[in-house]
């Protein structure tokens, strides 16, 4: 009986020390987490949002092509017997370039010259009858017929007089066509005949020269842009910004839209443009791709931010704007087109409110931040967009 006693004793002590344990263990835990420090509210780099006038633009890809090309070949055949350019060298408007075998040309000139020669001496003397017979035809002195005769004679000669004159006209031409001159200033390509070679009238091609100075950029439009470009043409001549994909952003030229074509392209629905652009330095040459910014008009007080400061979620694009308290906001935005370094924001921003440009990864929607007050007021050249949610899903 005693033993039972003392065992359930035992029992009910032991039962009873268990809550007691782990009262113990919980007022640890308890005091355990109330000693771990607060995390610190992360640091980030802002800045304020500015309005400003940006232009709207189309962006296209077009194609450079000379202002003027020209294909020279001889207008006389024969051979070739002197060459006097290089290839790939700056040719001025009539300079010389080839001379084809002038001999046999100067043979038909000396020829053509005497034969109008010869003729104007029938001709005078065809005169100098005709007088004498028409002082003496009122006294009977010679027939009708004769008269006549002697008048025809002398039309007859003033058109042969003519005909050697057209003649003799034709050797000049030729005979200078053996010179054959640039037409046009322009750089010389790589020549297609050597001298020693024969050639053809009209049809063997020498050389090929292009005008480089100004030159075209050839670009196309989408027709559903056609009617805003047709608007914007009529108020005056389009602006473009040409550059190479190698050029800096700001390193443009501007060019005149002269040129919009007459119809749509079928199957690709697209209108053909031409811009002309000052090339004096050879920047630009024939055949090379370029960037084509077509500016269509000016958008007044556009908003816009560094385009690293735009976040991208699986809801889109947004920012964390910093209220007048610290505190980050998530802010989903509309972005519009580049402008250099920065983007527009139609909607979702406006002037003035400051954004975070760095440090996105540690910030929470509505928990404070610290501004780093001796960062950069530029961002740095190898800071690109990160890509992350609202709810801490950065990458």
């Amino acid at each position: 009986m005693n033993k039972k006693v003392r065992t359930t004793l035992n029992f009910r002590h032991g039962w009873l020390a268990v809550p007691a344990v782990l009262l113990a263990t919980a007022g640890c835990s308890r005091s355990n987490v109330q000693a771990a420090p607060a995390m610190p509210a992360p640091l980030v780099t802002v800045v304020k949002a500015t309005a400003q006038d940006v232009p709207k633009y189309l962006d296209e890809i077009g194609r450079n092509a000379a202002f003027e090309s020209v294909t020279v070949t001889p207008q006389v055949g024969g051979r070739i017997v002197e060459r006097h350019f290089q290839d790939g060298e700056n040719l001025k408007k009539g300079q010389l370039l080839f001379v084809v075998d002038p001999r046999p040309f100067k043979a038909q000139l000396d020829s053509a010259q005497a034969s109008l020669a010869q003729a104007k001496a029938a001709l005078d003397l065809a005169k100098i009858q005709f007088t004498r017979d028409e002082e003496v035809i009122g006294e009977r002195a010679i027939s009708k017929q004769d008269y006549d005769t002697k008048k025809n004679t002398v039309d007859v000669d003033q058109a042969l007089v003519e005909a050697a004159q057209a003649a003799l006209e034709t050797a000049k031409l030729n005979f200078e066509y053996c010179y054959i001159h640039s037409p046009i200033d322009g750089r010389a390509g790589a020549r297609l005949v050597d001298v020693g070679n024969v050639v053809q009238a009209n049809a063997t091609s020498l050389l090929s020269v292009q005008r480089l100075d100004p030159i075209y950029a050839n670009f196309t439009i989408t027709e559903s842009d056609l009617p805003e470009v047709q608007r914007q043409m009529s108020r005056g001549l389009l602006r473009a910004a040409v550059r190479l994909p190698s050029d800096l952003e700001g390193g443009a030229k501007a060019g005149r839209v002269e040129f919009l074509d007459n119809s749509v392209q079928n199957g690709s629905g697209t209108v053909n443009l031409r811009a002309t652009m000052s090339n004096p330095d050879h920047h630009f040459w024939p055949g090379q791709f370029v960037d084509v910014k077509l500016v269509l008009n000016t958008e007044k007080a556009a908003v816009l931010i560094p385009n690293q400061a735009a976040q991208i979620s699986q809801q889109g694009p947004f920012v964390y704007v910093v209220k007048s308290d610290d505190t980050a906001e998530l802010r989903p935005v509309k972005l519009g087109q580049r402008e250099g370094d920065d983007v527009v924001v139609t909607e979702g921003v406006a002037a003035n409110e400051r954004v975070v440009l760095a440090g996105q990864m540690l910030v929470r929607p509505g928990g404070k931040v610290r501004i780093d007050s001796g960062a950069p007021s530029t961002p740095p050249s190898n800071a690109g967009t990160q890509a992350g949610g609202p709810k801490g899903g950065h990458s």
